[in-house]
């Protein structure tokens, strides 16, 4: 079978068989970057990320920007961002003001000639700012990027439904967004509640409506399943009421109670959280639901409409896995601004400090936010290559992998083959001698079948950082 009769079937769908889940469904890396966080290290220094920026300029792809806008006006118990809950407008013009001076900063290693394709507004909250801070923060972007203001831009904001209404949703428009995602979790009363978010349908119908007005060319919306009081009843009418808004793409995520890790969890009693056989209960229904609506499901969490750019990048080889989820531009390097961001440029993974005080104490001493990241070699790149390839096509010709790598993948990863022997015995995957193709039964568990590519798992497996896969 080619490659790209794998691709298209993998799109009928996935069959859930809750032995394997059990078996394989431990904790493991999401992969939206390789090497994951965890191999970040503080060998690499302001300077290298200086030296690696204007060496990129020779390949001449374009940018993709971030932008981490950490404030929110009150807490959602569940949430495990990089966040403030604070209504201190000085905290936040003290923010913005380091914000546009590490803006500046950036904008001076990179050739003029590198078009922005790509803009993605996360937190926290971006629309915590209002109209008149989010024109000024894109004045900034404007003046100090060359954005590409052509159809094929891809620029999204994440959205609380709560922040904004449908004027505000048209100012987005006006700054040049054009694609929206909607925090939405659940529309169950009790549920909201207990997680301290609380929207009516309404509320979000008005601002799809408004969207699809303003010429939104996506909208997308996040849920989460596991949350408090859930169940698979309650759950079923939010998916519902989402099905009637039609959203282009959904994300829906699997809730991970770490109380220990983040205190605004502690004030969720875990007494009513679904019990590990009802999550996967409410994941069962979720997909079957969401696919027998006409959704695609992309892996990963990720669902879309057929006529989505995703379900395209997916078919003509595009799809990539970044740190924002699954997207398109697979070409462009990454640059992120604000708090935590973490880059992608060339060989290069960075991260700014983590907390406001020290970034903006960085900032202000005129040096670049960087506190650590890694250099990847040549293994490094080969093995996120295919990782890529597993979490995005479902499928690896041994042969096309090492032609346009050149490499033998059968030697070069014999360990690996081996390794994956057991995994196609229990039906995960189909194993021959000319590749690897993750069947239906496997599509649940892309990250478990990823892991046997990964050099650093062995250091890392147990490390209670990583989620569970399901």
């Amino acid at each position: 079978m080619s490659n790209d009769n794998k691709r298209a079937d993998s799109l009928t769908g996935v069959c859930f068989d809750t032995d394997l889940i059990v078996r394989y469904g431990g904790r493991g890396p999401r992969y939206t970057s390789y090497p994951t966080a965890l191999q970040f290290n503080d060998s690499v220094t302001a300077s290298v990320y200086q030296e690696q920026a204007v060496a990129s300029n020779a390949s001449g792809v374009p940018l993709s920007l971030y932008v981490h806008i950490p404030f929110c006006h009150s807490l959602c118990y569940y949430c495990g961002c990089n966040k403030i809950v604070t209504r201190n407008q000085a905290r936040v013009d003290r923010y913005l003001e380091m914000l546009y001076r590490e803006i500046e900063m950036q904008s001076e290693l990179f050739d003029k000639s590198r078009k922005i394709e790509q803009l993605h507004f996360g937190g926290g909250t971006p629309t915590y700012l209002d109209n008149d801070q989010l024109s000024e923060l894109l004045t900034h972007l404007r003046s100090a990027f060359n954005f590409d203001e052509s159809d094929e831009r891809e620029f999204s904001i994440e959205v609380d439904p709560r922040t904004v209404d449908a004027d505000g949703i048209r100012h987005l428009a006006k700054l040049g967004f054009n694609r929206l995602s909607l925090g939405i979790q659940d529309f169950e009363p009790v549920v909201m509640e207990a997680v301290n978010r609380v929207q009516t349908p309404d509320e979000v119908q008005n601002l799809v409506n408004s969207a699809i007005d303003s010429g939104f060319g996506s909208i997308s919306f996040d849920l989460i399943y596991g949350l408090p009081h859930q169940t698979v009843e309650s759950f079923n009418r939010t998916l519902d009421i989402v099905i009637g808004m039609k959203p282009d793409r959904l994300a829906v995520y699997n809730y991970a109670h770490l109380p220990q890790r983040f205190k605004g969890q502690r004030m969720i009693n875990a007494d009513a959280i679904p019990l590990p056989e009802t999550k996967l209960e409410l994941l069962h229904h979720t997909i079957d639901k969401l696919c027998g609506e006409g959704y695609v499901y992309i892996g990963m969490d990720h669902f879309a409409l057929p006529g989505d750019e995703l379900v395209r990048a997916r078919l003509d080889g595009t799809l990539q896995r970044n740190f924002q989820g699954y997207s398109t531009h697979r070409q462009c390097d990454l640059v992120s601004l604000g708090v935590s961001g973490i880059g992608n440029i060339g060989n290069l993974y960075a991260q700014n400090a983590i907390t406001t005080m020290e970034y903006e104490e960085i900032i202000e001493r005129g040096e670049f936010p960087i506190k650590k990241g890694i250099l990847v070699d040549d293994d490094d790149l080969l093995r996120a290559d295919v990782i890529q390839a597993l979490m995005c096509y479902d499928s690896l010709s041994f042969d096309d992998f090492g032609a346009d790598h050149d490499i033998d993948f059968r030697d070069y990863f014999a360990d690996e083959i081996k390794r994956l022997g057991p995994l196609a015995d229990d039906g995960l995957i189909e194993l021959d001698g000319s590749g690897v193709a993750i069947t239906q039964k496997g599509r649940l568990l892309l990250r478990s079948i990823a892991m046997v590519f990964d050099r650093y798992i062995d250091q890392a497996q147990n490390d209670n950082r990583f989620s569970k896969a399901i």
